[in-house]
């Protein structure tokens, strides 16, 4: 995974806000390296987009649905470092309807989920690294040549030689704002232009209500994406949970609608669009305020070495899931390259 040649011959302390893919990974490589790092996730545990929420008998993936494994060194690191049985591949059946109506199959590629829920990823990847939970960190303190991070209730968690942000552009650009570094948080200004919002709403149907595919993508007034939750390897569900994600400008349209009312527009957007009119046994409902990224500047990550500060992510490589694998992995190789 890493060079072991490049070993540093200092040890540094580092900070790394948010314990999503992108922060796990920096973490675990810089521990790698011989240095001292501690991840902080406002959350009670990890994950970042690869969520998934409790629901009867089970769980439902509501965040990232699958991810692909270009990077020929990705799958190497989850094995190693999640283990082998935390994810597996989809062999789900993957079609694209378009604003006619017609319908066209994906590409063939091989599509992962993790097992049995897209959080057993990041849960087995924190055991690597210390994570300290339900702490959201507000802002940053520099005195000379060290960090102090505050956190929402005024605790102090000193010192740290670097810090990492693998927050949301919105969310890492108000903390630089609110860390008097308004000439960084700049930097983030067209990314978060470019983060769009997404309702999810998960539905429990006793009686299959679609047949001919697990997952589907559609140019709909309302939704996004479909899929067949129940579908993905691990999954022991009576039943079936459907996962739906709205469109962006739906979301956009209706991002302060009472949950209830979005979840019965979206189910009814889904029975109309596959000609079924059972009703749902149970319904959990979550929006996402920054979702995927629209295309634009993709560097990678970003790296101020006078200041010993990062920003890594997936909407910074791709907006993919592995995207936020590959962003880590090249802020890490920055980081080492300034030393």
């Amino acid at each position: 995974m890493i060079n072991q040649s490049s070993l540093p011959t200092d040890i540094r302390r580092i900070a790394i806000v948010g314990s999503g893919l992108a922060g796990l990974t920096a973490g675990i490589q810089l521990k790698q390296l011989g240095h001292d790092v501690t991840l902080f996730e406002k959350s009670r545990g990890p994950g970042g987009r690869l969520a998934a929420k409790r629901v009867t008998g089970g769980s439902a993936d509501i965040g990232a649905q699958y991810f692909t494994a270009r990077n020929p060194e990705f799958l190497p690191f989850l094995s190693a470092y999640a283990g082998e049985a935390s994810f597996s591949v989809w062999h789900g059946r993957f079609g694209y309807r378009d604003e006619q109506g017609n319908w066209d199959r994906f590409p063939e590629e091989s599509r992962y989920v993790g097992t049995p829920r897209m959080t057993a990823i990041t849960r087995a990847l924190s055991a690597h690294v210390p994570v300290v939970a339900e702490t959201r960190i507000e802002r940053l303190e520099r005195e000379r040549s060290q960090w102090t991070l505050v956190d929402t209730v005024g605790n102090r968690h000193e010192p740290f030689d670097q810090v990492i942000i693998t927050a949301p552009p919105a969310q890492a650009r108000a903390l630089m704002a609110e860390s008097d570094l308004a000439d960084l948080a700049s930097h983030l200004d067209d990314p978060v232009q470019r983060v769009l919002p997404c309702w999810a709403v998960a539905a429990h149907f006793v009686q299959p209500p679609w047949t001919r595919h697990e997952g589907m993508r559609v140019q709909h007034p309302v939704l996004y994406w479909i899929a067949n939750n129940s579908s993905k390897p691990g999954r022991e569900d009576t039943g079936q949970w459907w996962v739906l994600h709205a469109g962006p400008e739906w979301t956009a349209d209706h991002v302060d609608t009472p949950p209830e009312q979005v979840a019965t527009q979206m189910i009814e957007a889904f029975r109309e669009l596959a000609g079924f009119q059972a009703e749902p046994d149970a319904v959990v409902t979550h929006r996402w305020l920054y979702a995927r990224s629209e295309d634009g500047e993709r560097p990678g990550h970003l790296w101020f070495a006078d200041h010993n500060l990062g920003v890594a992510g997936d909407w910074l490589d791709g907006g993919r899931v592995e995207g936020a694998f590959n962003s880590a992995r090249s802020l890490v190789a920055a980081m080492v390259a300034s030393a």
